[in-house]
């Protein structure tokens, strides 16, 4: 993701409500209770909706009175996929509030209201992402045949998100209503997927023949996680809830969760080695802060979502410790990511500070 233009506010930002969104998901979704996790998701949970409203605000009153920004970023061939960043904080936040606030006493019909809003909110931008941004690249963008970025998944990615959330609301519908939501379920996993195979080929191509690129290119390489473990969340949750609502055997669904989410999860982490290592390279030669460095957040969650499930449909201790430690990996890159954006928050106050220390003087 590329740094946002200074007197804008670019939809990357939402990538903070992503990347802390999801650790109050994983949290609850962790097949190890430990102490401190309920605390910790409820922390995640509140930074995550008040950033969520924060940002929202903030993007309302400039896009309301500086229409032209919308269009400017949507034909920025480097912001433009920001834009499934946007998607994402808020059925992000939905799965957030279904894990963590709907099973808190008194509290359980309002967050399945608040979280379906969201989800519809969520889900409307998302499949419009995902539709208009490849349509306007390959209309007005003019791409370099070594330009291919994992940014390119941000737009194409937002449904799968929708997909696992839709999964948890599948248990408070009924009849047609359920089956056309946990087929649009289904249909969603599939585009995502094939549409972030074709992408991630491209990556590799990229890669193979023009190498790494500059160092603040690196972090983008994380967001090929995503698919990938939201894709094994997404079949997991819907093996869970899915079963009424199709009338298929809850059997059949818990196979093929298993049987694609292991070869999902193999390539995740092969992935996640090569990418780890080519990370640890660029912070060598120097690592310049982005809103990209979020990107060390929410895909490494849906690992974590991914491998909790796994664990669950198959009672594997490997994939409780993989789980386990993919949490670790989480906390490691939001800590990095939030001190990273935090110092690059101060820096460009600086300048403001210093000028409003000087007038009042």
């Amino acid at each position: 993701m590329t740094e946002p233009r200074p007197s804008t506010i670019a939809p990357q930002w939402f990538a903070v409500v992503m990347g802390t969104s999801i650790i109050a998901t994983a949290s609850h979704a962790l097949p190890v209770r430990l102490p401190g996790l309920e605390a910790l998701a409820w922390v995640a949970w509140s930074v995550a909706g008040a950033l969520l409203v924060l940002l929202s605000l903030v993007a309302a009153v400039q896009w309301s009175t500086r229409p032209g920004s919308v269009r400017a970023h949507l034909l920025d061939p480097e912001a433009a996929p920001g834009f499934g960043a946007l998607s994402m904080a808020f059925t992000a936040f939905a799965g957030a509030t279904l894990a963590v606030a709907q099973p808190a006493p008194g509290a359980g019909g309002l967050a399945i209201r608040v979280a379906a809003a969201l989800w519809i909110v969520g889900t409307a931008i998302g499949v419009a992402t995902a539709v208009l941004i490849p349509a306007i690249a390959f209309m007005h963008h003019r791409a370099a045949s070594d330009a291919a970025s994992g940014t390119w998944l941000l737009p194409v990615v937002p449904p799968m998100v929708s997909a696992a959330v839709g999964a948890l609301l599948l248990p408070h519908l009924h009849g047609i209503a359920a089956q056309t939501l946990a087929l649009a379920c289904y249909a969603m996993v599939g585009a995502v997927g094939l549409g972030a195979t074709v992408l991630v080929v491209l990556l590799w191509s990229r890669l193979a023949h023009h190498g790494a690129g500059p160092a603040r290119t690196t972090p983008s390489l994380w967001l090929v996680l995503g698919p990938l473990g939201q894709g094994v969340t997404a079949l997991g949750l819907l093996a869970d809830h899915a079963s009424p609502a199709l009338g298929v055997e809850p059997r059949l669904l818990v196979i093929a969760a298993v049987g694609l989410g292991v070869p999902f999860m193999g390539f995740a982490l092969m992935w996640l080695a090569i990418t780890a290592t080519m990370t640890a390279a660029a912070a060598r030669r120097g690592l310049p802060f982005s809103l990209g460095w979020w990107a060390f957040t929410f895909p490494v969650g849906t690992l974590v979502t991914g491998a909790s499930s796994l664990a669950l449909h198959t009672g594997a201790a490997a994939a409780t410790w993989l789980a386990a430690g993919l949490f670790v990996l989480l906390l490691a890159g939001w800590a990095v990511a939030a001190t990273g954006t935090v110092r690059g928050l101060r820096v460009v106050a600086a300048p403001a500070l210093r000028a409003a220390r000087t007038s009042g003087a």
